[in-house]
């Protein structure tokens, strides 16, 4: 058995030993300033959207980044459809002649898109009226993407009330 204690880099081994002792301190460190973050963030976000924390599938992380999304583009945010143009989750044809498949619209936050992919993807797993439609619809031959795009429409269209909510005019002192 070998010690990973690294000794002088006399040789690969021990040059490797010493390269995984430094990323290992490096990721340990970083890892402390994401929880320091992350304990300073969840109160900040509970205190702006509890009603959205509340829903099911949504982290600290998700919220957080849709509040973000909500809050850089009030003038943009006319409907719960143009939300859902701005996180990229609203169905465009595949084609023009073709109007019963769609796609996602592939501009918009990113960020605002993975934070919805990640709440989709939580509800598939352990929501029950979600597990049911992705059966129903997998049932009806739609693909996971299909499923997953439409998911992400309908997140889109329960979460935008809530953003509303938490706007950062509706904040006491601004």
């Amino acid at each position: 058995m070998c010690s990973l204690a690294p000794g002088p880099v006399s040789d690969p081994a021990s040059a490797v030993k010493t390269a995984l002792r430094v990323l290992g301190r490096r990721w340990q460190a970083l890892q402390a300033k994401i929880d320091d973050l992350d304990a300073q963030l969840a109160p900040l976000v509970t205190a702006a959207a509890p009603e959205l924390l509340a829903l099911p599938g949504v982290g600290v992380e998700t919220a957080g980044q849709l509040l973000v999304t909500a809050g850089d583009n009030r003038g943009r945010l006319r409907s719960e459809a143009s939300f859902a143009r701005l996180c990229g989750a609203a169905p465009v044809p595949v084609s023009p002649g073709r109007t019963d498949r769609h796609r996602l619209h592939r501009g918009g936050d990113w960020q605002a898109n993975s934070a919805l992919w990640r709440i989709a993807l939580v509800r598939m797993g352990c929501h029950q009226p979600t597990r049911d439609y992705v059966a129903r619809r997998t049932a009806e031959g739609k693909t996971k993407t299909e499923i997953m795009r439409c998911l992400k429409r309908y997140i889109a269209r329960e979460v935008f009330p809530y953003l509303l909510v938490a706007a950062p005019g509706s904040q006491a002192g601004t």
